[in-house]
């Protein structure tokens, strides 16, 4: 009998463990602007987390660089023609951002780091015209008026 009640309570124990992971519906706003490749890597890595937790349906989830940050799109080839100096757009790192990308993250890019690091996007991996926004901090603080949390991993 005490075994019977030490296993049910355990089922149910187990059960609201199970049921820790109901988050709702998301809105984040990851903020990258430093270009240490193994801090990148460990912020795609959270992101996925992220979303395995929450499920991409239930996210509407951007990642903002600026500065530095935009080494995590710089291809490495193309960082000698910059003002940065690493570009950590590896294939492994490619294939980490289109993996999220097909799961509905955005990846937006400051205008302003472009123009002052002397960036096109055409050095970027899989940027478009479209994910260029004025300000970095601007869209960081836009996003959280509109009630987006804020990450910086």
């Amino acid at each position: 009998m005490v075994t019977g009640l030490i296993a049910l309570s355990m089922a149910f124990g187990l059960s609201s463990i199970a049921n820790a992971g109901d988050y709702g519906t998301q809105r984040i706003a990851y903020h990258v602007n430093y270009d240490g490749a193994k801090r990148q890597t460990g912020a795609l890595r959270n992101i996925q987390n992220h979303i395995n937790a929450v499920g991409a349906k239930n996210l509407d989830l951007r990642v903002i660089m600026h500065g530095k940050g935009l080494s995590m799109l710089l291809l490495p080839e193309e960082a000698s023609s910059t003002k940065l100096p690493v570009g950590n757009a590896t294939n492994k790192q490619q294939a980490s951002i289109a993996n999220l990308k097909k799961q509905g993250v955005t990846f937006k890019v400051c205008a302003n780091t472009l123009k002052g690091k002397k960036i096109d996007t055409d050095q970027l991996y899989d940027a478009e015209r479209t994910d260029i926004v004025p300000s970095g901090v601007a869209e960081i603080a836009h996003l959280q008026a509109k009630g987006f949390a804020y990450l910086r991993p």
